[in-house]
């Protein structure tokens, strides 16, 4: 299959992958919560920045390799966690982390992903990043940097952004509980998408598998609505005291993701208690209030030389380019890479990252951009 000529847009792969993962798993991959509002503001920030097209410039071959925290990558963007991974495509995380290992960007695997860190130890390569939401009690959170430690995963990526579940309201008409059961109308939507079912028949049903393991027995035998699953009711939400802890007990690269705030930036920059900051309002799916992610940037970049960051609404090359003209020093897509599961299997995630990479060089010629360091002369609007 000519994936350019049939694929060549993030849209075209999202069309595709609704006509091939049942309703309810649609519901969860794809919703915000509340009226979904901010997902239009965040299209909207991103559209409103303009950027000056170049002429006489020659010759253009841009440079995408970048650095961050002390390792080089090909290009600045990576995967970001997204829950339950493998009910979204089946094996999931094995997949993409293989993809992250060939095109050399960070893998970030959730806490609540359907694989432990040891099923990918021999996947990831060096290219591992770990997620925590953080648990409460003190013994399961050492445990849990352990395992991520010793199955490679060297940079943790602490989520400060879910003191509470949020209500998914779109995803909680879906019918999907935590663990997924199988109702009858569920039932119907599966039989009707034949290759996610036979995928997911061949490796399992899907399950928080790392939380499972710390919860006890009366926790896991019941069902749970889809926004208040095991994994909220073993962690915390975290404060400046859980930080410092955490800072602490993990022995590597430390990013805090889900900061709107520049004033949480700055005192984690004076406090030595973060690495890099995460800018992202969780791409919707916490608070339908929240402002567009790139306006948080936007005053979050002069508050910390910290790195930064950045997710929440990206849709193709263009838009990672736009992020990084306003601050950021790396952008992370989670839907999209499911998309492209969705759409392609496991081919899918190499195409994604072909054309992403094809978009960002083709723009960046169009403005007479050779390094990231051009980018921001070349904005029309700050």
């Amino acid at each position: 299959m000519d994936y350019d000529r049939r694929f060549p847009a993030i849209s075209d792969l999202k069309s595709r992958a609704r006509a091939r993962i049942p309703h309810f798993v649609w519901e969860y991959l794809d919703s915000a919560t509340g009226s979904e509002s901010v997902l239009r503001r965040n299209r909207a920030a991103l559209d409103a920045v303009l950027m000056q097209p170049a002429a006489l410039r020659g010759e253009i071959t841009p440079d995408l390799s970048c650095h961050l925290l002390g390792r080089d990558y090909a290009q600045p963007f990576g995967i970001s966690p997204v829950g339950m991974s493998g009910l979204v495509w089946p094996d999931a995380e094995r997949l993409l982390a293989q993809a992250a290992r060939r095109g050399g960007m960070p893998y970030t695997l959730s806490t609540v992903a359907t694989r432990t860190p040891e099923d990918l130890a021999d996947h990831i390569g060096d290219q591992g990043w770990f997620q925590m939401y953080p648990p409460r009690d003190a013994g399961i959170r050492r445990d849990m940097l352990a395992r991520a430690k010793a199955a490679g995963f060297h940079t943790l990526v602490l989520t400060v952004d879910v003191p509470a579940a949020s209500r998914r309201e779109r995803q909680t008409r879906g019918g999907l509980t935590q663990p997924p059961r199988l109702t009858p109308r569920l039932a119907m939507q599966v039989a009707r998408r034949p290759v996610w079912a036979l995928g997911t028949l061949r490796h399992g049903m899907p399950r928080m598998r790392l939380m499972d393991g710390y919860a006890p027995k009366e926790m896991t035998g019941g069902t749970l609505p889809s926004t208040a699953h095991i994994g909220y009711l073993l962690r915390a939400a975290p404060d400046w005291d859980y930080l410092r802890v955490l800072r602490d007990e993990w022995q590597g690269a430390l990013i805090l993701k889900g900061v709107m705030e520049p004033e949480v930036a700055a005192q984690a920059q004076t406090d030595a208690l973060a690495d890099a900051i995460w800018v992202s309002n969780h791409a919707g799916r916490q608070f339908d209030g929240a402002p567009a992610a790139l306006d948080a940037l936007r005053a979050i970049r002069p508050a910390t030389t910290l790195p930064l960051i950045f997710d929440s609404g990206i849709e193709g090359g263009l838009d990672i380019l736009r992020a990084l003209a306003l601050g950021a020093d790396f952008v992370m897509l989670g839907r999209a890479w499911h998309y492209a599961l969705g759409a392609l299997g496991g081919d899918g995630p190499d195409h994604l990252l072909a054309l992403l990479r094809k978009d960002m060089i083709s723009n960046m010629a169009q403005i007479g951009a050779r390094r990231f360091a051009d980018l921001p002369a070349r904005l029309l609007t700050v």
